[in-house]
């Protein structure tokens, strides 16, 4: 221990109360995922993708590519697979042409992350409000409203999927067309985001739940409750800053998985209508070349699995971020 020696070596109260100030969650979480390299790299490569999908009208004009145009002579007459190594790859083309219509495979990708990513960032906005305010009001309130609202959770897990979209995706086009969207994509599209978030919000919700039924026994809650504030003000004044934490880490694992549920639809033919590209689209179209042309189906999977891998280890750094009781160096 180092001796003072006089009353200008006694530190100030100023510098006492700045050595011991303490840090938010927040602030600690940040500080764990600057640390952690696989987070970091995470976040790069989200990054870069969504630059991608922004940016892709702009890519393809400075390269001068077009997703849509065929180009008959990348193809090669006698078996319609694209002229060169690894798919037509060359400097003109740097991912190569598509089979039989010889179209930019790197352009399609582009535009196709466009579309994958607006369906599952809407269908992850959906779910996760409405997956938090049914939860909240679930687990705050007691009695009927709360045994109603637990009933429609389990009963819409119930349902078998795949199987129910499949049987509802035409039926609900149509009549989101009956009501005066535009035929086509765009009715595809909110079909798919809909029947995506009519599926996906309960498991949030459930997770809400439980969280507040936690806390609405604490101290904090019941404080707010005796000095007569009103359900509006306990919902989000009060427990919603609390959830932060677990809605932040769901929304990074829902993502990844509604990417994987429009490819996988995709694959079924429930997606958008040709020639507009989606990841599961291209991985649709490239199977039936990936004895002759594997590399056309490598892109677009490659694609896939950077994203989707990389949202589920953001989600595992920020839940590991976000937990009190780990290590808070």
């Amino acid at each position: 221990m180092t001796a003072v020696h006089s009353v200008d070596d006694i530190p100030s109260v100023e510098t006492v109360e700045a050595a011991v100030i303490g840090r938010s969650l927040r602030q600690i979480a940040f500080a764990r995922i600057k640390r952690d390299k696989v987070a970091v790299a995470c976040v790069v490569a989200l990054i870069i993708i969504a630059i991608l999908a922004i940016f892709a009208p702009f890519l393809c004009n400075v390269l001068g590519v077009d997703p849509y145009t065929f180009n008959s002579k990348l193809i090669d007459d006698a078996g319609g697979l694209p002229v060169g190594n690894f798919g037509g790859v060359s400097l003109a083309h740097p991912l190569g042409v598509e089979p039989l219509t010889g179209r930019d495979v790197f352009a399609r990708l582009l535009y196709g992350t466009r579309v994958s990513l607006m369906i599952a960032l809407l269908a992850t906005i959906i779910v996760v409000t409405t997956g938090v305010l049914v939860g909240i009001l679930a687990g705050y309130s007691r009695g009927w409203l709360d045994a109603v609202l637990s009933r429609i959770m389990d009963l819409t897990l119930a349902f078998p999927f795949l199987l129910v979209v499949i049987a509802m995706s035409p039926v609900l086009e149509q009549r989101l067309s009956a009501m005066g969207l535009p035929e086509g994509n765009a009715s595809r599209i909110l079909t798919l985001v809909l029947l995506l978030s009519l599926f996906g919000w309960p498991y949030l919700a459930r997770l809400i739940r439980g969280q507040v039924l936690s806390m609405r026994e604490r101290e904090f809650v019941e404080a707010a409750t005796s000095i007569g504030s009103g359900t509006g003000r306990m919902v989000f004044k009060e427990l919603l800053p609390n959830l932060w934490a677990p809605i932040l880490v769901y929304s990074t694992i829902a993502m990844p998985g509604f990417i994987g549920a429009e490819a996988a639809l995709a694959y079924l033919g429930i997606s958008v209508q040709p020639p507009t590209a989606t990841w599961g689209a291209m991985l649709e179209e490239s199977v039936g070349y990936f004895t002759v042309d594997p590399f056309y189906m490598f892109v677009p999977l490659t694609m896939l699995l950077v994203a989707v891998l990389s949202f589920n280890l953001l989600g595992d750094a920020l839940r590991d971020a976000l937990d009190p009781k780990a290590d808070r160096n």
